[in-house]
């Protein structure tokens, strides 16, 4: 992977799943990887693992709903690293439900998490991209953000919301920076078990067939190491048999 080699790549929500996927991929192509997670407990040994193998990792503690925490989080890697090349705005949660449900607080939660985590990290790296002349906004949406389905209202519109921030983004964005969106379908993390509703939870972990996040982390890769002036706009990646 040529084009990620020296590449500095900050990862929200890089405690598992996805980021952590990511993080691992990029830092044996030869990033340098700023991990970002509510929690220290999985960052450090994941951090431990990526050092171990040759390559570099920081690990900072952040709470992507809090927009002083998204600052200190580019504001870190900045200052260790002389430069952010790409800021993968991962971290997401999708406790779903009936609507009849009421989850107030959990759809609260979601578009906490799911839109304002990612403009809050936008508004970090966005000046300083400005700055450099160069960088690369990387957002995680679903499938659900293609297409609602019974149970999904509230998480599908927080990733229709991605989709749509993202493109807004990019034809505003220049020449200089990237904008991609990264649409995972069914994957093999823990997203059911933030399901509260235990008819959904069960419904979902038995009925959808899944793919590893290794998938969507070469996905990630591959819109990274694209030449500066080559913008992948939305990769989609889900099973063959998702319907």
């Amino acid at each position: 992977m040529p084009g990620i080699k020296n590449k500095v790549v900050a990862i929200t929500g890089a405690s598992g799943g996805i980021g952590a996927a990511t993080a691992a991929l990029l830092a044996q192509g030869g990033a340098k990887v700023v991990l970002g997670a509510p929690s220290d407990d999985k960052l450090k040994p994941l951090a431990a693992r990526i050092t171990d193998a040759g390559g570099e990792a920081l690990c900072v503690k952040i709470d992507v709903t809090k927009r002083e925490d998204l600052a200190h989080f580019v504001e870190v890697a900045r200052d260790r690293f002389g430069k952010i090349d790409v800021l993968f705005n991962n971290a997401g949660i999708g406790p779903v439900s009936p609507m009849d449900d009421l989850k107030v607080d959990e759809w609260d939660k979601m578009i906490d998490v799911n839109i304002k985590g990612v403009l809050y990290g936008i508004a970090a790296a966005l000046p300083l991209f400005r700055k450099q002349g160069f960088g690369h906004i990387i957002n995680t949406a679903s499938t659900a953000g293609l297409k609602t389905v019974p149970n999904q209202a509230v998480y599908s519109g927080t990733k229709f919301a991605i989709r749509a921030i993202s493109e807004g983004l990019r034809q505003e964005a220049g020449a200089n920076l990237r904008v991609t969106v990264i649409t995972p379908g069914a994957i093999k993390t823990g997203f059911v078990d933030s399901i509260t509703n235990e008819e959904v939870r069960a419904k979902l972990a038995q009925a959808r067939d899944s793919i590893a996040t290794e998938a969507i982390a070469r996905a990630v890769a591959f819109a990274i190491e694209q030449p500066d002036d080559v913008d992948v706009g939305e990769l989609v990646i889900r099973p063959t048999a998702q319907a």
